[in-house]
């Protein structure tokens, strides 16, 4: 897979959504779909106003081929990583992630307890548990684990 990053533009927006959905409905089996629309509408809200978000796109060297990821963060705090399930396993979270790394700072991000992919996913990459939630950021029960990984010297 040849990967290009770069910064998400407005019109991308439609496919993030649609990606962060089936993303979602491969990884979260936790929520019912009633909960998934629910956020989907909140995510698609909070598309606009993110500030650094990127995408990971699928094209050969061409950045205007398949996006098939994404990342939002804001001074090392991860706020979304999302992949599309088809691509899962092949190194496009890892590209998102180190991607946004790069500066060598420390990373912060909240994954779903009942979301042992994720957890797994971050802790493999260097991750730690710091703290837990038991309610997520907007209010509801589905407890979330804090995880955190220290600055990296950069190279």
């Amino acid at each position: 897979m040849a990967l290009t990053i770069r910064s998400a533009a407005p019109s991308d927006h439609p496919r993030l959504l649609e990606l962060w959905r089936a993303s979602v409905e491969a990884t979260h089996h936790f929520l019912a779909p009633a909960d998934i629309d629910w956020y989907e509408e909140v995510v698609a809200g909070y598309l606009p106003q993110l500030g650094d978000l990127r995408v990971a796109v699928d094209g050969g060297g061409d950045a205007e081929g398949e996006v098939v990821g994404f990342i939002s963060h804001d001074d090392g705090e991860i706020h979304m990583l999302f992949v599309d399930p088809a691509v899962h396993g092949q190194g496009v979270g890892t590209r998102l992630l180190e991607d946004v790394g790069a500066d060598g700072g420390e990373l912060r991000v909240d994954v779903n307890e009942q979301n042992p992919v994720a957890r797994g996913f971050y802790l493999a990459r260097g991750f730690v548990e710091v703290g837990r939630s038991e309610l997520d950021g907007e209010g509801r029960p589905f407890p979330l684990l804090h995880l955190r990984r220290e600055a990296r010297a950069a190279a």
